[in-house]
């Protein structure tokens, strides 16, 4: 046998009654739909300060506008970036030399007639012949030569090259 409560909703009289309450709704809804429009007036500005959106001092910050002067500029050192660590720093790099060191071998030297003397130098693995006076690297120029040694100066120093012995000079970078 089926329970009370399931009878009861399976009754004539039950859906009966429901139906009976969907038309009240009906009728009550159709008498009020001929209504009227609300009334719009134009509303008084008022010269009242605006009230802060939170009564809470702290949150002030939180609803203010941030003027594009106080965003962080990439070119900002000492600002911290989220991308950038110091961990993998390298360490600085030597100063880059300023001076370079070329061997010098005296090969001898020629003279024509009444012509200045003419210095035959290996530089390194090329031949160089230069005159007495002219420049035979950078600033290193022949100050003299003779059957035994070639005098080389850069101004300040002078190097006396043997006849047939490498020697090792110190020329800047140009």
């Amino acid at each position: 046998m089926p329970s009370t409560p399931l009878q009861l909703f399976r009754s004539r009289g039950f859906a009966w009654f429901v139906q009976g309450g969907l038309w009240c709704l009906l009728y009550l809804a159709a008498i009020n739909l001929g209504g009227k429009a609300p009334e719009y007036s134009v509303a008084s500005a008022s010269s009242a300060p605006p009230q802060s959106a939170a009564p809470v001092a702290r949150l002030d910050p939180l609803f203010a506008s941030v003027s594009p002067g106080n965003l962080i500029r990439p070119s900002d050192t000492n600002a911290p970036n989220p991308f950038f660590t110091r961990y993998f720093v390298p360490p600085p790099s030597p100063a880059p030399p300023t001076t370079r060191k070329i061997e010098v071998t005296y090969q001898g030297f020629y003279q024509t007639g009444d012509g200045p003397k003419s210095a035959v130098l290996k530089l390194g693995d090329s031949f160089v012949v230069a005159r007495v006076g002219t420049s035979v690297a950078t600033n290193v120029y022949v100050a003299d030569a003779s059957l035994q040694e070639v005098t080389l100066t850069n101004g300040s120093q002078k190097t006396v090259v043997p006849l047939n012995a490498k020697k090792e000079i110190e020329v800047p970078f140009k």
